[in-house]
């Protein structure tokens, strides 16, 4: 296992070198002018002041120099600042990446806990009424465009019957209360969790029936274990490597469907961070954010290979 995770890590570093490489390049020869977000409004006209921020911040010098540069910062932790209020862009994309890890961690709590088990419900229940039932549930969030629900939830939740407030991570001017970020939390994250309770439901079902028509799942009911244990034991356990794999390929996602979460919510994270800096045509902002995503993605794809060896001991890196 540790030389598994040593070859996975020395195989992630070239991919992160291309990540920043394509990053880069797709920032670089994005439409506009980068100086321009870095010049004020009354000077973004002059032509001098426009090349005096392109030296400052070494606009001027060829692409390939400009990249060198960038990535040797980066490595020192220097992800530049925000054209906007100049404040360092690594404080403001970690201060994000809480906030998102908050509202996208209890999503898939959500999802997780409320979709697993329905999914092993309607599998072992399968054709019944309550299958149709958890069936048409999932139909209906995977369907459902989150934005649609996240301005539906505002308008019923949170205008007309007022139980949660409807922007924002914490009430403005007052202390921090946990109690006041969980009612900022609750509609966003159920919204979110509620999508993704639907996709996990789905694919726990589908693995579910693969696993409990096999021969050996009769062979140990036969034997007259009981069924609960023949589900959780046998059952549950053959079928979790799906079910693993979906959770991980769920997470980058998550973070994609936040970006709109975010948005409908004003919730202060990655994605509200991102939009915040292609409307303002902040590259460095943009090219911060997109390169710590690109570590949180290659974190979770290593940490779900892990996973599979611990659900199935059939599993042997070597």
């Amino acid at each position: 296992m540790g030389t598994y995770i040593v070859r996975r890590l020395l195989i992630a570093i070239p991919v992160f070198f291309g990540i920043t490489m394509l990053v880069f390049l797709f920032v670089a020869l994005a439409p506009g002018d980068a100086a321009s977000a870095y010049t004020r409004p009354e000077f973004s006209a002059n032509p001098a002041a426009l090349e005096e921020v392109r030296r400052r911040f070494g606009l001027d010098q060829p692409l390939p120099i400009r990249y060198i540069r960038w990535l040797i910062n980066v490595a020192q932790g220097d992800l530049g600042y925000r054209a906007v209020g100049g404040q360092p862009i690594i404080n403001e994309v970690f201060r994000a990446l809480q906030a998102s890890l908050l509202l996208t961690g209890t999503a898939l709590i959500i999802g997780i806990f409320v979709g697993i088990p329905l999914g092993v419900l309607s599998a072992v229940r399968q054709y019944s009424r309550t299958d149709f039932f958890l069936t048409g549930l999932t139909f209906l969030g995977v369907s459902f465009p989150s934005f649609l629900l996240g301005l539906g939830g505002l308008y019923l939740v949170g205008l007309k019957l007022k139980l949660v407030p409807i922007a924002g991570m914490t009430t403005p001017g007052k202390p921090f209360d946990p109690v006041d970020l969980f009612r900022h939390l609750a509609l966003p994250a159920a919204i979110l969790g509620f999508g993704y309770a639907a996709i996990f439901m789905r694919y726990t079902r589908a693995s579910m029936l693969e696993v409990i028509h096999s021969d050996y799942i009769t062979t140990a009911r036969s034997k007259g274990l009981r069924g609960r244990a023949v589900i959780m034991r046998h059952a549950f356990r053959n079928a979790l490597i799906p079910i693993i794999t979906i959770i991980g390929l769920s997470i980058p996602e998550v973070v994609g469907a936040a970006v709109v979460t975010e948005q409908v919510f004003t919730w202060p994270g990655v994605g509200l961070l991102m939009v915040q800096g292609i409307n303002q045509r902040d590259y460095f902002t943009i090219m911060g954010v997109t390169i710590v995503l690109a570590l949180v993605v290659l974190i979770v794809n290593l940490a779900t290979d892990i996973a599979y060896a611990f659900a199935d001991p059939r599993i042997r890196y070597s």
